[in-house]
């Protein structure tokens, strides 16, 4: 089954949304709220800040979370230390997952940028084998450039 999400909407409200309040902790908050809205079978939607040299659950929407990640660990901690977006169609065959919901099965996840640096990932979790693909990693990749256009990190 595909799943069919509205991205450009998503990035619409989005940009509203930083507009009125681009401060992290309140945007990423609505932001991780508004990811579960908007696409369908996700059962997690967050943020993970890099934070002295590891990265440390931010806002987010679902289970409780893994509260560090090392960089090269996960699929949140790859994304990060590739500097690049990772797509997992199922998550039982990435090397070293680390599963806080045992209930998820595909993952993708998408790095932000702060000065030419890697801050955060976005990172969104589904209980759908496959669930993701190449539209969401364009569409994710298109709402994190916003992110980084409006988010102040201070």
């Amino acid at each position: 089954m595909e799943y069919q999400t509205n991205y450009g909407m998503l990035a619409g409200q989005a940009e509203e949304l930083l507009r009125e309040e681009p401060w992290y902790t309140a945007a990423l908050s609505n932001l991780s709220a508004l990811i579960m809205l908007c696409a369908p079978a996700l059962n997690w939607a967050g943020f993970y800040l890099m934070r002295g040299g590891r990265l440390t659950v931010g806002p987010f929407q679902g289970k409780p979370a893994c509260i560090h990640i090392d960089p090269g660990k996960g699929v949140c901690g790859t994304a990060a230390s590739r500097d690049e977006t990772v797509l997992v169609p199922d998550v039982h065959q990435f090397p070293g997952h680390i599963a806080c919901d045992g209930a998820s099965a595909s993952e993708i996840v998408v790095p932000i940028h702060d000065g030419g640096r890697v801050c955060a990932v976005l990172d969104i979790d589904s209980p759908v084998k496959e669930r993701f693909g190449p539209e969401d990693r364009e569409g994710l990749e298109a709402l994190v450039r916003v992110i980084e256009k409006y988010i102040c990190w201070n």
